[in-house]
């Protein structure tokens, strides 16, 4: 599904208008982005958590040339579904 197409659906569900809608998905994008640049989590019980995770500086392989490289460490966002929306998707 497209951001177009969530947006159209969300508008059907929610009794909006696409512009508000679309709006209200901006808006629900930009407040988890900017809670996960300052290292909050963001939960939605029964739904899942939105969080940070630190990988490790490490030592890696160029499947190239099978030198050794060392990548650095990294922040990743990371999404962990909730109990009722593994239990909708089973």
């Amino acid at each position: 599904m497209t951001k177009s197409e969530f947006i159209e659906k969300f508008a059907a569900q929610a009794g909006l208008s696409k512009k508000d809608a679309a709006a209200a998905v901006d808006a629900f994008t930009e407040v988890i982005k900017n809670a996960l640049e300052t290292g909050d989590e963001v939960q939605f019980t029964g739904f899942g958590k939105f969080y940070v995770q630190v990988r490790e500086a490490r030592e890696g392989i160029n499947p190239q040339t099978k030198a050794r490289i060392n990548i650095a460490a990294t922040r990743v966002p990371k999404f962990s579904a909730g109990s009722a929306l593994k239990a909708a998707v089973r």
